[in-house]
Formats: C-alpha cells, sequence, structure tokens
C-alpha cells in the first residue's frame, strides 16, 4: 500500500464524502475515487459502503483506519530519524499566497541562525488550496491564512490582518476612506476555481455568493482588478504596500481580520515542525 493512498483512504473515511474528501485533499474526484477502488481491489474487500444518501465504513475499513493512522504517524517518524541519522533533516514549508509578507522574512532569517544544519524545502501555493499541498503530504508544514477545513490538522495563530477591497484607482469607490460589504453588492468579485474549499471561498467573497472571474494567484486577481474593474478582498498588510499605482485598497469596517496561522497535520510527531512553528510564533509577534 502506498502511503499517499492511505491519505487519502484517511480523507474519504473522515469525510464521508468523497467530494468533500477530493477538496481536502485539492484534487478531483475521479482520480480519488479510482484510488480508493485499487486500494479495495488490493484489499479484497470493500472499504466503504456507498449509498445515495451517503458514505460509510465497512467493519474493514473501520480496521484500516486505525492501521492506516498508524502506519501514517509511524511513516513520519521513521522519515525523522533516518534524516536525523543521515544528517541531512529536511523540512518542507508550503507557502500561500504572500511570500513577501515580512514575517515570512524575519522567520527565514530566525530559523536559520537556531537550525542552521536543517535543508528547508519551499513550496509556493496559489489561491487554491488554502492547506498549501499539506492534506496530500507535499509539506510538512503550510504557512498559509485562515479560515478553512481543519479537519485532522493542528492550527498556530501567528497573527491577525485587517482585509480591504482591492479597487482600481480610477474607481469611484477609490477615494473612499472605508467601505462596507453593502456598497460592493453590485460588484462583480474574482472567484477561485470549483472545489476550493467553501470555507475559504467564502471568506474571500464576503459570506455572501458572488459572481466573476475565476483566479488562482495574486497576480490573476490585481489582473482581473486591473482590466475588468472587478474587485476582491485582501489583507492590508503587506498586500496593500506593494500594489501598483494604477490600484489601490479601502479598510472595510465590516470583515472580520485574516489570520495568518501555521499549520501542520494532526498527530504529526516531527520534531522539526513544532521547532519551525515555535521560532513562527516569535517571528510573527514583531
Amino acid at each position: 500500500m502506498e502511503l499517499r493512498t492511505l491519505r487519502y483512504f484517511v480523507a474519504v473515511a473522515e469525510e464521508l464524502h468523497f467530494g468533500r474528501a477530493a477538496s481536502r485533499l485539492h484534487m478531483s474526484q475521479p482520480p480519488l475515487s479510482r484510488a480508493i477502488k485499487r486500494l479495495e481491489a488490493e484489499v479484497g474487500a470493500l472499504l466503504f459502503d456507498r449509498s445515495p444518501t451517503g458514505v460509510a465504513l465497512t467493519p474493514v475499513g473501520k480496521v484500516l483506519l486505525d492501521e492506516a493512522r498508524s502506519l501514517l504517524a509511524h511513516a513520519d517518524r521513521v522519515r525523522v530519524r533516518v534524516s536525523a541519522a543521515a544528517g541531512t533533516a529536511t523540512l518542507t514549508i508550503g507557502i500561500l499566497g504572500d511570500g513577501n509578507d515580512p514575517g515570512v522574512a524575519r522567520l527565514a532569517a530566525a530559523y536559520r541562525r537556531s537550525r542552521p544544519g536543517i535543508d528547508i524545502r519551499v513550496r509556493d501555493t496559489d489561491l487554491t488550496d488554502p492547506t498549501c499541498g499539506l492534506r496530500a503530504g507535499l509539506v510538512d508544514v503550510a504557512l498559509t491564512r485562515a479560515p478553512f477545513d481543519e479537519t485532522a490538522l493542528t492550527v498556530r495563530a501567528l497573527r491577525t490582518d485587517p482585509v480591504g477591497v482591492v479597487l482600481r484607482a480610477d474607481d469611484p469607490l477609490a477615494h473612499c476612506d472605508v467601505l462596507r460589504l453593502a456598497e460592493l453588492s453590485d460588484r462583480r468579485w474574482f472567484q477561485f476555481p470549483q472545489g476550493t474549499d467553501p470555507l475559504w471561498q467564502a471568506y474571500w467573497n464576503g459570506g455572501v455568493p458572488r459572481r466573476g472571474p475565476v483566479v488562482r494567484a495574486v497576480q490573476e486577481c490585481l489582473q482581473a482588478v486591473l482590466w475588468n474593474g472587478t474587485i476582491g478582498l485582501a489583507p492590508l498588510t503587506p498586500l496593500g504596500h506593494d500594489l501598483p499605482a494604477e490600484l489601490t485598497v479601502v479598510p472595510l469596517v465590516d470583515m472580520p481580520p485574516s489570520r495568518v496561522v501555521a499549520v501542520w497535520n494532526e498527530g504529526d510527531a516531527n520534531p522539526l515542525i513544532r521547532s519551525f512553528v515555535e521560532v513562527a510564533t516569535t517571528a510573527y509577534r514583531h
């Protein structure tokens, strides 16, 4: 059994829904379904009872869920011990969108000073996966923004940022000191692709379904505003300081702040993650 397939199985078993599991894993549903069917063929038994009303674990599935969680935890421990024995301990970090955040720069400098022997690998991620590939096992820990589905994840808050609306500089609302969501109800907002975490999408839509062009990255968001007059939300820092002259950000007074968080898989015993999060907590306070 491949570890990645076991991660897929655990996601379906915890969500009891293939669509939600696929969204959580940041993948489409058909390959997830095929992977589970291959696993069932390998096991020689059905792992899920599928019906029009939903999905339920079979007795075999319940046994495999316990064993899969143990195997995945053990695999993480083996990886850490082998890396340490080889003297090449590696930590893979996922970073969402705003890699220019000064908190990231402070964290990088602090971590280099405190853990000079650790090989850091960075996976830059677009806006469609707020967990930066964490659920699919592509990274060990993510620096990202909440809210998103936190099932089977551990989340540590690092900072909160106020939120504003990105507008073209010649927009009639661009010269307002502050705005409210109700003043933007008739505008087109940029959207994330189908399958994006619903909590994440809802937050950046101001809690209301919207219409507008689909985007995947920060630069696509900015270009949608520049070319089409689309609007969208963004944290006031650090993006608000790095916009081209043709764009501006106006603070929103009725949006909850955006939370910068560190997130990792629940139960992951990798000590490098814990030390990384502790350094991050301190770095983001300044």
